[in-house]
């Protein structure tokens, strides 16, 4: 499953046209490594099956889910989580009910209600916060490091055993982090006219249009209609949603 990283990231470079380096690609390979290390079952041997490669299909179909929500990730990030939500959970509930499969106690759904509520909609609100930030190939990236928490936690709570595989993938995972924490990059680049609505302050080089109505604004975190004028420069930056620009 953390296919999904590589997929992004490939979709990302060739389709989207996101600027990713080799460090990045390093940061990439370090944390799917890791992680594939850390799932391996030494029992089960090596190679594909047909629901492998269903799994493989599904990541490649994640990472153009990811690229295209990337693209509307200046909207309200609950609306999107939502509307993904209804459509994901609507379609699943008619192939259940095609199936045959009938319903589990209230109890058991409001359960889960909850689970999803505080894992994958609080996680999906977050990652595409992340990605007006960091662009999509470096959230995911770090998003890959999801099983690694993950059996820390087990530890913690289940008192799991941590075997040699383990230490190693943290290494590694480690290792990719620093690399995508402290990359550097700085060039000239260029932005044309734009108008746009998102979250932003004006106490940076790229939102000091007068705010509306309201003094307080400069310093504080708000989003309202705004437009950029077009302007040459160079400063340390991420694909964000202000440096979209192609390299």
């Amino acid at each position: 499953m953390n296919f999904e990283a590589t997929a992004t990231a490939v979709i990302a470079a060739l389709v989207f046209r996101e600027a990713i380096g080799a460090r990045i690609w390093a940061a990439i390979s370090c944390i799917t490594l890791a992680v594939i290390l850390l799932s391996l079952n030494p029992a089960g041997g090596w190679g594909f099956s047909i629901g492998a490669l269903g799994v493989i299909a599904a990541c490649t179909l994640w990472g153009v889910d990811n690229n295209l929500t990337r693209n509307i990730s200046a909207k309200d990030p609950v609306m999107i989580v939502a509307w993904k939500g209804v459509s994901a959970g609507s379609f699943t509930l008619l192939i259940t009910l095609a199936l045959g499969v009938g319903f589990p106690a209230l109890s058991s759904i409001l359960r889960c209600m909850l689970l999803g509520a505080l894992s994958i909609g609080l996680s999906l609100v977050l990652f595409i916060l992340a990605m007006r930030n960091l662009g999509t190939a470096r959230t995911t990236a770090l998003f890959g490091s999801a099983p690694f928490m993950g059996a820390i936690l087990s530890w913690f709570i289940f008192h799991e055993a941590l075997s040699g595989r383990f230490y190693i993938a943290a290494t590694m995972m480690i290792v990719g982090v620093v690399l995508l924490v402290g990359e550097k990059h700085n060039h000239e680049h260029e932005h044309g006219w734009t108008e746009h609505e998102h979250r932003h302050r004006h106490d940076d080089s790229h939102h000091s249009h007068v705010p509306p109505d309201d003094d307080e604004l400069t310093l504080a975190a708000h989003a309202h209609p705004h437009i950029h004028e077009p302007v040459r420069h160079s400063h340390p930056h991420t694909p964000d949603i202000d440096h979209r620009h192609t390299h």
